[in-house]
């Protein structure tokens, strides 16, 4: 098997998130090293009784998720194939490159919280992002223009996220509908993450990479993709650059599915919080069985569905 795994990002913190993580010996100092970031709290405690607003502050929700891609995948790591693709949707991909082995997990962590306080400290206030289905690219980048939004992921299906401002993002969703679109839902998400308007978060973020040690290139056997352009991850300095690029970049998620089938990928397992991106690669090509975390029980189960897809 060629497996694809895929590193949820953030909007859809929920209280039962760390289910299957989160009492595992295993990620017990992912955990610690969370609370860490959290002043103190507990992740598992945090999800449980944080209201939505603390859930979905941008800081928190970052760290959340990737504490999950994390735990997930050091849980799973003596099951996964030899063979895999790996990429990851906004944060997502900082996670990734822990999941491949070229952060290292605590490292990761604090990466994702510096990345989240380099995006706050140069974000206008009243940001965030919209979902809009239904409308071509054409039809939905004219939209952005004559908005002042922009295109911030490409997801399959003529799916799109959108960020600018509150205002901004409210006129263009009256417009998408008005157009045509078949679906306008705002996001829990504080920033208007993957656009211009925070150009000036990725070279401080790239500044903050450039201390870190990593792998020269990932394991044998292991292909890590770009957000921003679906290529493979060939030499680190060039990764680096493309991973502080994508806080004010447009996240290509549709060709990053795709390349994870033309790289082989027989199944999907997406680490969560969250089914969105199994949802999407099971819709767009429904003979490749994908699955996220959050579809199983127990990890025995999700283990289990591994070795059947083997």
């Amino acid at each position: 098997m060629n497996l694809a795994i895929l590193c949820s990002g953030q909007g859809r913190q929920h209280p039962d998130m760390f289910a299957l993580t989160g009492d595992a010996p295993e990620a017990a100092s992912l955990f610690a090293h969370a609370a860490t970031l959290l002043d103190g709290r507990d992740a598992r405690e945090l999800v449980r009784n944080a209201d939505d607003v603390v859930l979905h502050h941008n800081r928190v929700g970052q760290i959340l998720c990737a504490l999950q891609a994390l735990a997930a995948a050091s849980l799973l790591h003596d099951r996964l194939p030899a063979r895999r693709v790996i990429a990851g949707y906004s944060v997502g991909e900082v996670a990734a490159w822990g999941v491949a082995g070229l952060f290292d997990p605590l490292a990761t962590l604090d990466l994702v919280a510096k990345r989240a306080e380099a995006m706050d400290a140069v974000s206008p206030s009243g940001d965030g992002m919209l979902f809009v289905r239904g409308l071509a690219g054409s039809a939905m980048q004219q939209l952005c223009e004559s908005c002042g939004a922009e295109i911030a992921i490409v997801n399959p299906g003529d799916a799109f996220i959108l960020g600018g401002s509150r205002a901004s993002l409210r006129a263009l969703g009256d417009r998408a509908r008005k157009a045509g679109a078949v679906r306008v839902a705002e996001i829990p998400v504080e920033v208007a993450s993957h656009t211009s308007r925070l150009a000036a978060a990725s070279p401080a973020f790239r500044a903050i990479l450039e201390r870190i040690h990593g792998c020269a290139t990932p394991a044998p056997g292991t292909r890590l993709l770009s957000g921003i352009d679906a290529a493979p991850v060939m030499e680190i300095g060039a990764g680096l650059d493309k991973l502080a690029a994508q806080i004010s970049h447009t996240v290509h998620w549709a060709d990053c599915l795709r390349a994870c089938i033309e790289s082989g990928a027989t199944a999907m397992l997406e680490l969560g919080p969250s089914r969105a991106l199994a949802e999407m690669a099971a819709g767009t090509w429904p003979d490749i069985p994908a699955r996220s975390l959050e579809d199983f029980r127990t990890l025995d189960g999700v283990r289990d569905w591994l070795r059947k897809q083997a």
